[in-house]
Order: structure tokens, then C-alpha cells, then sequence
């Protein structure tokens, strides 16, 4: 007997780039969770789901997951003083809040989003 996979939803992720960043992030309202990351960085590949699980479900309530690649957009990587990866900084109407660093469990980033919502 074959099982037939289902689609999965597509997240609603968003990549920012120097050029787009203060546009996808700093100009609009609600909560952004902006992922620092790189390729190459295996830590950064686990979050992938975690993030990826966060837009589906929050998705409803106007948060917005923003994945930026810091070997592409070093300016904005510069400019929050990013110096580890993965980074998450949690942004409320354009704002930066507080930031997160290293591998962080869907728990700790429900309980967070709940908090800013």
C-alpha cells in the first residue's frame, strides 16, 4: 500500500537583503523575528523548521519571519552588531526589542511571540 504525501504549506518567509531590509523590517508594523544566518552554518540549518513552523502558525497574527544571509547582506549584519549566527532579533513595529542567539527551541520562541502579541 502507497501513501500519497500531502503538500506541505509553503512558509511565508521573507529574505531581506541590504537594499530591501529597512523596507521588509523597519516600515511596518507587528512583530518581525529577523534570522541572521549563513549557508555554511549548521546550527542556522536547524533552525530552518523551527522558523519555518513560527510562520506558518503565527502567521494569522502578523508575526513575519525575515531571514537575512550574512554573506550577502553584511551592511545590515554590520549594523545590529552581528558576531555569531544564528541571531534572531525580535522587532515590534519596526523596532528592534531584544535578540536571541544560537539555536533557540520552538518553546522558547512561542512563549516570546506570545508576549509581544
Amino acid at each position: 500500500m502507497f501513501f500519497k504525501k500531502r503538500a506541505r504549506p509553503q512558509p511565508p518567509i521573507l529574505h531581506a537583503t541590504d537594499e530591501d531590509f529597512a523596507e521588509l523590517v523597519e516600515g511596518t508594523s507587528g512583530v518581525s523575528i529577523v534570522d541572521f544566518w549563513a549557508p555554511w552554518c549548521g546550527p542556522c540549518r536547524l533552525m530552518e523548521p523551527i522558523l519555518d513552523e513560527i510562520a506558518l502558525d503565527h502567521a494569522d497574527q502578523g508575526v513575519r519571519v525575515v531571514k537575512v544571509n550574512t554573506e550577502i547582506a553584511q551592511h545590515s549584519a554590520e549594523r545590529f552588531g552581528i558576531r555569531s549566527i544564528p541571531t534572531l532579533i525580535f522587532f515590534r513595529d519596526g523596532e528592534p526589542l531584544f535578540e536571541m542567539v544560537g539555536l533557540v527551541p520552538k518553546p522558547v520562541l512561542e512563549r516570546e511571540i506570545s508576549l509581544l502579541i
